[in-house]
C-alpha cells in the first residue's frame, strides 16, 4: 500500500507517485490532459474533465496541456492563453505559475514537447482531437487504451500498480466526495416527500454537489424504474407505492469520486413485500463487507453475495431448490445480474478506460457466464483498495421474459409467487469500502442503510 503523510502537502503527494512511477518504468512518460469537446457547436463546450491519468500525477484538471515524467521529475508543456482568452473566462494563472503550483521542474509551450518525445510511453486520451494530437508528437499511430502494446502498455501497467491502492491524499479526497454525496441523498430523501417527479428530486441531489463546488461522478440515476440499471431518464411521475432507486455520487474539483446508492420509498414507507426484498439485498450486502479482508478473492465475494440473495429468494418462494446450486447454475443472476461493485478512485469505475487491465489480474478473462460476465473486478484485495459494495435485485423484463432463460430455469423460478413481488421493480445498496490492513472501513457509513433509519430520512 502506498503512503503519504497526513501532515503531507497534496505538492508533496504528486511527487511521491512521480517518484513511484519512475521505479517501475525505465523511459519518459508523456500525459496529456485533453480538450473539451463541442456540445452542438465549436462555442458551447461539454464541461471539461481532465484525464484521469494526468490528473494523478499533475494535480490540476488543466485543459490542452501534457506533463513529461522522467526520473521523477515533471515538465509542464502548454501554451499561454490567446489574448482575447481573459475577456471570456477572466485573467488565467500564467504557465509559470502553474508550473510552481503543481511542482513542476520546467515548463515550456507545446510546441516544444514536439523535441521530447523520443522512447516516450503514453495512455491515449478519450478526446478524439487529443488523440490525433498525441500520435502527431509520438510520429506514431496510438492504439485504443483497451489494446495497448510496447512502451504504452508497460505504462499502463505501472500506472495500475500505483492507482489500485490509494495514498492519504487520496483518500482524504475520496472521503470529502462521499461526505458531499451523503449530504446530497440526505436532501434527495427529503425531496421525496413533496416530489411530484425524479428530476425534482434529481434536483435536490444535484445542488447540493454544486453548493459544495463539486460535480456528479456519473450521471446520476434517480427513479422509479429501478429495474433499468444505468436510468438515465428524470421525466417519471412519483407514485406513492413507488420505489425510489438513487445511484448517485459526487466528484471533487481534482476528479476524485464517490458512489452511492440508496433506495426508499416514496411514500415513506415500505411495503411488506419491499420490506422483504430489501432485507435480503441488504443480507448480501452486510454479509459481503463482512467477509472482506486482505487477501480474499473480490470474486468470491460476488458469489458469496450471490448465494445470501438466491437462499433469500429461496425463503421468500421466489427461487426453489438449494442456494449453491441455483447460483452454480446462474439461476441468481435472472434478479441480480451484474458485478457486485467494482474499483473506485479518480474514476468511479477506475481505470475503466484501460478495459479490464485495472479489473483483472494478470492472466484472467471475463468468464462467459450469465452470473459472471458482468464483474468488473476479479483481484485478490489489497490494503488501500477501494472497492464497491452494490449487491441487487430488479425484475428486468428483458431477462425475465427471455423464452430461452424460462425455459433453462423453469424449475427454478416460482413465476406466480414471483408475481406477489409487482411492486418491487429494482432495489440496489451500494457504499463505499476501503480495505485495510486487518479488514475494512465503510467510508459511505455516515449514510444510514437499515429500513428504519431509511424511513425516518424519507
Amino acid at each position: 500500500m502506498q503512503t503519504v503523510g497526513k501532515t503531507e502537502s497534496i505538492a508533496d503527494a504528486l511527487k511521491a507517485r512521480r517518484e513511484q512511477l519512475a521505479e517501475l518504468v525505465d523511459f519518459p512518460v508523456i500525459l496529456w490532459s485533453g480538450t473539451s469537446i463541442p456540445r452542438n457547436f465549436a462555442a458551447n463546450k461539454y464541461l471539461f474533465r481532465a484525464s484521469s491519468h494526468f490528473l494523478y500525477f499533475a494535480g490540476l484538471p488543466l485543459e490542452n496541456a501534457a506533463i513529461r515524467l522522467e526520473a521523477g521529475r515533471l515538465e509542464l508543456f502548454m501554451d499561454e492563453p490567446a489574448p482575447d482568452s481573459a475577456l471570456w473566462h477572466g485573467e488565467p494563472p500564467s504557465r509559470q505559475a502553474i508550473a510552481e503550483r503543481i511542482g513542476a521542474d520546467h515548463a515550456y509551450p507545446m510546441a516544444y514537447l514536439k523535441s521530447r518525445t523520443d522512447g516516450a510511453g503514453t495512455i491515449p486520451v478519450q478526446d478524439a482531437a487529443t488523440r490525433s494530437l498525441q500520435s502527431h508528437f509520438l510520429n506514431r499511430m496510438l492504439s485504443p487504451s483497451t489494446n495497448l502494446s510496447g512502451v504504452d502498455r508497460k505504462l499502463a501497467e505501472a500506472i495500475v500498480s500505483l492507482r489500485l491502492t490509494h495514498d492519504a491524499a487520496a483518500l482524504a479526497e475520496i472521503r470529502r466526495a462521499i461526505a458531499i454525496s451523503a449530504e446530497a441523498h440526505r436532501a434527495g430523501m427529503a425531496a421525496t416527500r413533496n416530489a411530484k417527479t425524479e428530476a425534482q428530486v434529481r434536483a435536490a441531489i444535484e445542488g447540493v454537489m454544486i453548493a459544495h463546488n463539486a460535480t456528479p461522478a456519473y450521471s446520476s440515476i434517480v427513479t422509479v424504474h429501478g429495474e433499468v440499471l444505468h436510468n438515465d431518464q428524470y421525466h417519471h411521475g412519483i407514485q406513492p407505492g413507488d420505489l425510489l432507486l438513487v445511484d448517485a455520487g459526487a466528484e471533487t474539483e481534482s476528479g476524485w469520486a464517490s458512489d452511492i446508492t440508496r433506495t426508499w420509498a416514496a411514500a415513506g414507507q415500505f411495503s411488506a413485500t419491499q420490506r422483504a426484498i430489501y432485507n435480503v439485498v441488504l443480507a448480501a450486502h452486510d454479509t459481503c463487507i463482512a467477509a472482506m479482508r486482505p487477501g480474499v478473492e473480490y470474486r468470491d465475494i460476488h458469489l458469496l453475495g450471490a448465494k445470501v440473495i438466491a437462499e433469500g429468494l429461496v425463503d421468500l418462494g421466489i427461487l426453489k431448490g438449494q442456494p449453491q446450486d441455483l447460483v452454480d447454475r446462474d439461476a441468481h443472476a435472472l434478479f441480480f445480474p451484474h458485478g457486485i461493485g467494482h474499483l473506485l478512485g479518480l474514476d468511479v469505475h477506475d481505470m475503466e478506460d484501460l478495459g479490464d487491465l485495472a479489473g483483472y489480474a494478470p492472466g484472467r478473462v471475463r468468464s462467459d457466464r450469465f452470473g459472471l460476465n458482468y464483474l468488473r473486478l476479479d483481484r485478490p484485495l489489497q490494503p488501500g483498495m477501494v472497492v464497491t459494495i452494490e449487491p441487487g435485485f430488479y425484475q428486468i423484463p428483458a431477462i425475465l421474459n427471455d423464452s430461452e432463460r424460462r425455459a433453462k430455469y423453469h424449475d427454478a423460478v416460482n413465476w406466480e409467487r414471483l408475481s406477489d413481488f409487482s411492486d418491487v421493480r429494482g432495489i440496489r445498496l451500494e457504499d463505499d469500502v476501503l480495505v485495510t490492513e486487518t479488514g475494512t472501513e465503510v467510508l459511505t457509513a455516515t449514510l444510514p442503510i437499515e429500513i428504519e433509519a431509511i424511513e425516518r430520512l424519507s
